[in-house]
């Protein structure tokens, strides 16, 4: 998929954002390794109602078989059904495998997007300030009077600390 075009961003930002938010996740599907394909594939695969039934469909009818209420066919693992135990047991463990394959690859997508989102609003919070600035100097300089709402300004055109809000954010947050 090509980058957006920047000229998009002017004429039509909202169309510009989606493409550009699509690019990001085709890159990131891109990056992922054969195992998480392969983990991803898996997962989709079995994380669905058919897969569900033909799970109750096969259980059903390894039992029905080997409790002898089919007449005719013999019985291979009698109650209690070791071998079914055995291969339910490890198609969960596999299974497990590859469900935490995906979310850890989830984990991280969710955090590079978390640092972006981060990024672009430290920014935009430096954006907003020196406009800010730039529009206090330009009503002092034209004799405007803002006197009701210099201190507001004044609060606002600061730049903001990420580390002090960060840090009063963590004393404030509930532990876990």
């Amino acid at each position: 998929m090509e980058n957006p075009s920047p000229r998009l961003a002017t004429a039509n930002p909202t169309g510009y954002n989606i493409d550009a938010i699509a690019k990001l996740e085709h890159d990131a599907l891109g990056r992922r390794t054969l195992t998480e394909r392969a983990s991803d594939i898996i997962t989709k695969a079995v994380g669905n109602i058919w897969f569900l039934l033909a799970q109750l469909i096969l259980i059903c009818g390894w039992g029905l078989v080997n409790l002898h209420l089919i007449p005719g066919v013999k019985a291979f693992d009698p109650f209690p059904f070791g071998i079914l135990a055995l291969v339910i047991s490890l198609e969960g463990v596999f299974l497990t495998i590859f469900v935490l394959i995906s979310q850890s690859r989830m984990a991280r997508q969710s955090e590079r997007r978390s640092h972006l989102d981060l990024q672009v609003g430290m920014l935009s919070e430096q954006e907003l300030t020196t406009i800010l600035q730039m529009l206090q100097k330009l009503c002092q300089h034209l004799g405007m009077n803002v006197d009701s709402s210099k201190q507001e300004i004044q609060s606002f055109s600061k730049t903001t600390d990420v580390h002090k809000l960060a840090s009063e954010l963590e004393e404030k947050l509930p532990e876990k």
